[in-house]
């Protein structure tokens, strides 16, 4: 009896941990002198036992980790600056969010790792 309701109970926790990212970043941008674009998301968790004062949001590109820097006068948004090099006609980036989460013991570390997403850079 006590597996069947361990089986039934999985998905429900599973479910609890779920995090979603919403890109808020248009997918074109006219290319600049400084080859830095900004990028913004807004990260949402059904983590109950998530720290949110320990969120550490990063942009990836390629093996980098870029810091993100919350969005002013906003809740659970970031943003940072995502570097194109000058000839390229675009670049890939995913989020990354680190956090320590509560457990019946010590303090865990986590983190979500959101899809990736594409930045097209148009010549003026």
């Amino acid at each position: 009896m006590l597996k069947k309701i361990s089986l039934l109970a999985l998905p429900l926790v599973l479910a609890g941990c779920t995090s979603t990212f919403t890109n808020l970043t248009p997918t074109r941008q006219v290319r600049n002198t400084e080859n830095l674009y900004p990028v913004e998301v807004q990260f949402n968790s059904q983590q109950q036992t998530l720290r949110w004062h320990t969120l550490k949001p990063f942009v990836q590109v390629g093996d980098n980790l870029l810091p993100m820097r919350p969005t002013p006068l906003m809740k659970n948004r970031w943003e940072g600056l995502v570097p194109v090099p000058k000839n390229a006609k675009g670049v890939e980036y995913r989020y990354k969010f680190d956090y320590e989460f509560n457990t019946f013991g010590p303090v865990e570390n986590g983190s979500a790792l959101s899809k990736k997403f594409e930045l097209n850079i148009l010549d003026k």
